[in-house]
């Protein structure tokens, strides 16, 4: 057995459930007047995600011994991940789309982190790699994930800073 293909299947699946489930809030919030911004960067996004997972399968060996303590520490993000989601409900979505008059929330992780996805993504991006010993490859994708999650945070600031936030 390749712990390398389990890990990355799990994680394919995940990614794979969250794009489902954040089409359709996407779908549902357009429907309710919401207003897609910046959605030609999306396609870049998709390809950055999809891009790591697949250099993993092509660069690091199957038979490669994964480091138990940095599959443990990104197995310990994914509840930040889902309490993430959780907190925003039907308004998590892959991209980034707001609802005029919709409260900015801040409960959950918003109370401590703006972007608290973000901060996974960027755990993520980096530790995963590395528990399989792809230091490159956690290099380089983290370079790119900062590049185009400033870009991507800019956008959204520009779309929420009209909004109210939601009291406590």
């Amino acid at each position: 057995m390749s712990w390398l293909w389990v890990v990355l299947a799990l994680v394919g699946l995940q990614r794979v459930a969250e794009l489902f489930y954040a089409q359709r809030n996407t779908q549902r919030l357009l429907a309710n007047g919401g207003v897609e911004i910046g959605a030609a960067h999306y396609p870049l996004i998709v390809l950055l995600h999809a891009a790591w997972l697949v250099s993993m399968l092509a660069f690091v060996a199957p038979q490669t011994p994964p480091n138990w303590w940095l599959l443990l520490l990104y197995l310990a993000l994914q509840p930040l991940r889902l309490w993430t989601i959780a907190t925003l409900g039907q308004y998590w979505t892959t991209r980034v789309v707001t609802v005029p008059g919709a409260p900015l929330i801040r409960t959950g992780p918003y109370r401590f982190f703006r972007h608290p996805n973000y901060v996974v993504v960027c755990a993520e991006t980096a530790i995963l790699p590395l528990a399989f010993h792809a230091f490159e490859i956690a290099i380089v994708f983290s370079f790119l994930n900062a590049a185009l999650l400033s870009y991507r945070i800019r956008l959204e600031e520009k779309a929420l800073a009209s909004r109210r936030p939601l009291s406590s």
